[in-house]
């Protein structure tokens, strides 16, 4: 370990985990910033994280003992904490994410003698906790207390950043023409910003006596309905229109709509999530960021073009289907068997052949259909591909044998050309 000690401006080196997420990235450049030294401590190493930023892999779900940690923590000042799921997948429980790894982090903190940890927690993390996400961060924190007494725990309420998942679905609920809420978006939170966050953390490394606990909360709590409200102003929108929805209809279509809207999250959303925001603005110095100014007018602009897009797209996605199912139906007998048979005279098949096509081209346009609307990331952009082919060939078999159809008043070829167009904007912007 080195002899710097943060709160006589020496330089620290920090061992971020969960660099590749929001908070995590946000704490890495705001560590910069300050002059520090991020050590980033991700799943998977992707490019190199800007100059002078050092990358350590690590897996929460797989590093579950003091052992494995110690290898890591040579050279390290400090250590925050940033890894959480809100979902459970696999082997990335709750236990074993929030639990039990942590503990194994701290154990191995106290045998390097490392002093100062920030344990990103969660607002709602206490002894009134009831949901398994809670009480696992609850669990995680009590390990950071037993171990390294001189850590800290921050406990954020919503996190707001612009590249958030959670951020842009509220974004999105915002932006659109009516809003769809539990209840009626009464719920009271007390959003924050990644920066300010991220903030906290450096000056809470910096400080040689620091808390035991801190909330990291925005100025002031206001309702889910009002929250949303401010940010369809930010984004130019006009009045917030809310659709509420009984919480106990939305609980029992849990598994239909992901955990977002599963049991458990909409019981931490109606249990409330606020706090005294006087320790954050003592330790930022300054009053957290208001939800009116969590986007600037540069991202507003962005972030409007980014909705469209997610908006079009899905209706985009939508029409491809639907292209590719109702072409299936007609092909399966509702258009008349005979002129699609003569159809496919014209290309010079016949007989049993010509049926052969007409009912195998039919399921793989079924199948495509389908694909396209229950597939996600890599199976979705092959059955792009697989479209694309699919289209090209039909085209060019058509230009040869049937050229009077690039002719035809309506265009049935010409229609091709957008539909290309649509399916490889889709393609490109499908996650890998």
């Amino acid at each position: 370990m080195t002899d710097g000690s943060g709160g006589n401006g020496t330089r620290l080196r920090v061992l971020v985990l969960g660099a590749d997420g929001l908070i995590g990235r946000a704490v890495c450049a705001a560590l910069q910033a300050a002059g520090h030294r991020p050590v980033r401590g991700i799943r998977h190493r992707q490019g190199s994280g800007g100059a002078g930023v050092d990358h350590v892999e690590v897996d929460f779900a797989q590093d579950t003992q003091a052992a494995d940690w110690l290898p890591r923590l040579q050279g390290i000042d400090a250590v925050v904490n940033a890894v959480g799921i809100f979902a459970e997948h696999g082997a990335q429980t709750f236990r074993r994410i929030h639990t039990q790894t942590p503990r194994a982090l701290f154990a191995a903190c106290r045998e390097a003698g490392i002093t100062r940890v920030v344990q990103i927690s969660a607002l709602g993390a206490d002894e009134h906790a009831g949901s398994r996400f809670h009480r696992s961060k609850r669990a995680g924190d009590a390990a950071l207390r037993a171990m390294v007494p001189t850590g800290t725990v921050l406990q954020p309420s919503l996190v707001f950043g612009p590249a958030g998942a959670s951020s842009r679905m509220l974004m999105l609920l915002a932006w659109l023409p009516l809003a769809v809420l539990p209840g009626s978006g009464h719920q009271r939170i007390q959003p924050i910003h990644v920066d300010d966050v991220a903030a906290l953390v450096v000056r809470l490394l910096e400080d040689d006596r620091r808390p035991a606990c801190v909330p990291a909360v925005g100025p002031q709590p206001l309702s889910l309905a009002r929250y949303l409200g401010v940010l369809r102003h930010a984004l130019g929108g006009n009045r917030l229109r809310v659709l509420g929805i009984p919480t106990a209809w939305l609980a029992r279509f849990g598994r239909l709509g992901g955990h977002w809207v599963d049991r458990e999250a909409l019981a931490m959303l109606d249990r409330g999530n606020t706090a005294d925001a006087a320790p954050a603005t003592r330790w930022l110095g300054h009053s957290p960021r208001p939800p009116r100014l969590f986007l600037s007018r540069a991202e507003a602009a962005d972030m409007r073009a980014l909705l469209a897009w997610h908006v079009w797209s899905l209706v985009g996605r939508i029409a491809v289907a639907l292209v590719w199912l109702a072409t299936a139906v007609l092909s399966l007998g509702v258009y008349p068997v005979a002129g699609s048979l003569a159809l496919l005279a014209g290309v010079g098949l016949h007989g049993a052949i010509a049926y052969v096509a007409l009912y195998g081209g039919a399921l793989l346009d079924l199948a495509l259909g389908i694909a396209t609307l229950a597939l996600h990331g890599r199976a979705l952009r092959l059955a792009y591909l697989a479209q694309v082919a699919l289209i090209l060939s039909y085209t060019a078999i058509i230009t040869v044998a049937l050229p009077a159809f690039w002719l035809h008043p309506f265009g049935p070829i010409l229609k091709n050309l957008p539909m290309l167009a649509l399916i490889g904007a889709l393609y490109a912007t499908e996650r890998r």
